[in-house]
Parts: structure tokens; sequence; C-alpha cells
């Protein structure tokens, strides 16, 4: 049987005694209240103020579906930078819509279409067709 040298002996052993001299690894709480605490404080680090809310949504496309009284599905892009809207009905067809100065909620429309609402309830007008009642679903 081959002799091992001292160095080959003696070295796993001074590895192991070095690495057993380092700090202990934290543990993280697992205390209830230290748990939700630190929850909590990630949450509101990730929340946006009012101002960063509002100024993503006037500065982006905004996409809403929404589902119509007489069955109809509408998929509307809201432009806010450019103060318009793309309609598309459940056929496929689409129809581009200027927003308009409303009281309240939104207000779009072009020579033979309108959507109007507030909320989560629009109404769409349709050339030729009866206004219908609609609501955001996405």
């Amino acid at each position: 049987m081959p002799k091992l040298s001292s160095l080959a002996v003696v070295a796993p052993v001074l590895m192991l005694a070095i690495s057993a001299c380092g700090p202990e690894p934290r543990e993280a709480p697992t205390d209830g209240e230290a748990v939700r605490q630190r929850a909590v404080e990630a949450q509101t680090a990730r929340r946006r103020t009012g101002a960063e809310v509002q100024d993503r949504a006037l500065n982006r496309v905004i996409r809403t579906v929404y589902l119509c009284d007489n069955g109809e599905r509408l998929s509307v892009d809201f432009d806010n930078p450019r103060d318009m809207a793309t309609v598309r009905n459940s056929s496929g067809e689409a129809v581009d819509l200027y927003r308009e100065r409303a009281t309240d909620g939104i207000w779009y429309r072009s020579s033979a279409y309108e959507l109007r609402g507030s909320g989560l309830l629009a109404t769409w007008t349709a050339d030729g067709r009866q206004p219908s009642d609609c609501r955001a679903i996405d």
C-alpha cells in the first residue's frame, strides 16, 4: 500500500478547520410577524406614487376589452399621447376615434362612431345601429 505524504493528509483537515472559523450564516426570520413585516417592506418599495401612475397612463397606449349587451366584443387601444383610440370589433374591423373634451370619463368619436363612458361602463355607437351598453372586462 503506498504511503500518503503528510501534506495530502493535513491539507483537507486544515481546509475544514479554516472553513469552520467563518461567520455563521444568517437565518431568515421564521417568526410570523417578522416575515409579515419583511413582505410589507418589499411591497412598499415596489409601489408607485400617484404621479408615477398618472404619468404612465398619460404617456402610453392602454388596451381595454369591452363586452357589449348586443354580444359584440370591442378591443380598444387608447393612445393617450396622440389623443385617439382605435376600436376593433368582433369582426376585426377597426376604426380610429379622436378624443373629445368630456366633463367626466371618456369621449372619443369620428364622423360615424362614438365611444363614451366612465369607469368600467361605456356606450358604443356605430353608424346606422342602436347604441350598445358595454362593460370593460380587461
